[in-house]
């Protein structure tokens, strides 16, 4: 699990960097895709960061602000797709990847959790 949450959270912010290019370029979006941007980076950021944590609960803190990260980036997303800087196919496509993101954090959290309770 911690491989395929690294290597798609990793795939997820070369898309966030992509779109955030697209959006200055194109768009002229500045303030919205930053904030993207930085969220959408630190998802994978935070769970390299776990993956050598001090301890089971280091592990489950980094995780959990992990989840917060992509709960805010499709946040975002939505708020990008609903103001019209974001067409329908490139939203779905990538809210698709937030949401599966989403599901694995929250999957690892409440594992990482329930198995530091059972100790």
């Amino acid at each position: 699990m911690k491989d395929v949450l690294k290597n798609k959270s990793y795939q997820f912010a070369i898309r966030i960097i992509n779109m955030y290019k697209y959006l200055n370029r194109d768009k002229n979006e500045y303030v919205i895709s930053k904030q993207l941007l930085r969220c959408g980076t630190a998802i994978g950021a935070l769970i390299r960061e776990a993956e050598y944590g001090q301890s089971k609960a280091d592990f489950i803190a980094k995780m959990s602000i992990a989840l917060k990260e992509a709960n805010e980036t499709d946040y975002w997303l939505s708020l990008l797709k609903d103001t019209g800087y974001l067409n329908d196919e490139h939203f779905k496509s990538i809210k698709a990847d937030a949401e599966e993101l989403l599901k694995l954090l929250i999957s690892t959290v409440k594992t990482s959790k329930n198995s530091l309770k059972s100790k």
